[in-house]
């Protein structure tokens, strides 16, 4: 099929082929590519506003096994740099995000061999039980697979707990690029494609709300990537009519300071700027059953995240008050609620404050503005 039918699928949100998709990454002019993109964009959310949060990124621990080769921010059990973190710190950060204007904590640590479902339950109570209205986005496939194999429990019966303790909604964390060929070369350790994409069509089935997320720019082919994207859509295809399933789909590129990827196989991450906004507008093209594409300002910066919203992203993501894994593989970037909104106006748009639910929240009266320390 030549570029004008598959504009003409696009635009009708039929499902494209890894194959018709690639063939419009590799040969569409860009500014045609975006065009399509954003026209689907204006369809499916049409206020035209460009989505923002405030959370924070808080790690329950960095012991892991998993010995992903890409990840500077683990520590192996009996490290002495390795932690658990403790409720006295849980309510400080709280207090801090709550200040700075948040109500969400993501939390996610490691594959703590050390660590079940009951350590992961009674915190998450605590934590509701001292903060009603903090929100709970907790762990990844990867570590929810973890606790299973830990509790020889299924997904439904540690998902369930895991609800019924405080989680409000799962992270698309791990999901890297979902083709075991790719995932045995850069994180072995983790579950494989097929038990993260069981997991979060069980967490649909439980109603509990998810996002999918994509690194890329590593090992992996330019098919894999199409794969990748076919497998999230196909499971969103398979939620319950009632829920509502990923949320929002999350593009990032692989950040390459200090990692063994790098020191030992020698990969580096090489995409363009202009490679980056491709990705974006193939993420609404390729899924246009998820309604939400997210621009990775914190890999991209934001420039590039800026040009993004032109390109089929309506949503800047969070300001991430705290953030340390990502970041200690090189990403250099940061925004406060101020600049992050300053941004969003000079690319053409209106600021919206959001929860994790995409639901509309008003800038908090007390916010203060935090120093970016970390």
């Amino acid at each position: 099929m030549n570029l004008e039918g598959l504009y003409s699928k696009a635009l009708a949100f039929e499902f494209l082929s890894v194959e018709e998709g690639m063939l419009l990454f590799e040969q569409a002019p860009l500014t045609e590519l975006m065009l399509i993109a954003d026209t689907l964009r204006k369809k499916q959310v049409p206020h035209g506003k460009v989505t923002w949060q405030i959370d924070r990124n808080v790690n329950t621990t960095n012991v892991c096994v998993a010995n992903c080769k890409f990840c500077n921010f683990y520590r192996i059990p009996g490290h002495p740099e390795a932690y658990i973190t403790d409720m006295d710190t849980y309510r400080q950060k709280i207090r801090e995000t709550v200040t700075y204007g948040g109500d969400q904590l993501l939390l996610q640590g490691g594959h703590h061999p050390g660590l079940g479902l009951q350590f992961y339950a009674d915190t998450f109570r605590q934590i509701k039980e001292e903060f009603p209205d903090i929100k709970l986005h907790t762990l990844g496939p990867p570590e929810i697979a973890h606790i299973c194999k830990l509790e020889k429990k299924s997904h439904h019966e540690v998902l369930k707990a895991l609800k019924e303790a405080g989680m409000d909604s799962l992270p698309g964390a791990g999901a890297e690029i979902l083709v075991d060929r790719v995932r045995r070369l850069i994180s072995k350790g983790k579950c494989g494609a097929d038990e993260w994409l069981a997991i979060m069509h069980e967490a649909h089935k439980l109603n509990i709300t998810t996002s999918a997320t994509m690194m890329f720019g590593h090992v992996e082919t330019v098919q894999e990537r199409f794969e990748h994207l076919v497998k999230i859509r196909d499971v969103q295809a398979k939620k319950p009519a009632d829920a509502k399933g990923f949320l929002a789909f999350i593009p990032w590129t692989f950040q390459d300071v200090d990692t063994l990827l790098t020191r030992i196989r020698g990969v580096h991450n090489l995409t363009t700027p202009e490679e980056y906004i491709r990705m974006i507008a193939i993420s609404r093209i390729m899924l246009p059953n998820v309604l939400n594409i997210q621009a990775s300002w914190l890999t991209v910066g934001k420039q590039t995240a800026q040009i993004c919203l032109h390109a089929g992203a309506n949503d800047f993501g969070s300001i991430m008050i705290e953030e340390n894994v990502v970041s200690a593989a090189g990403a250099p970037h940061r925004f406060t609620y101020k600049t992050i909104q300053d941004a969003i106006r000079e690319a053409g748009f209106e600021p919206q404050l959001r929860n994790q639910q995409y639901e509309w929240r008003a800038i908090p009266q007390t916010i203060e503005e935090q120093v970016v320390s970390y």
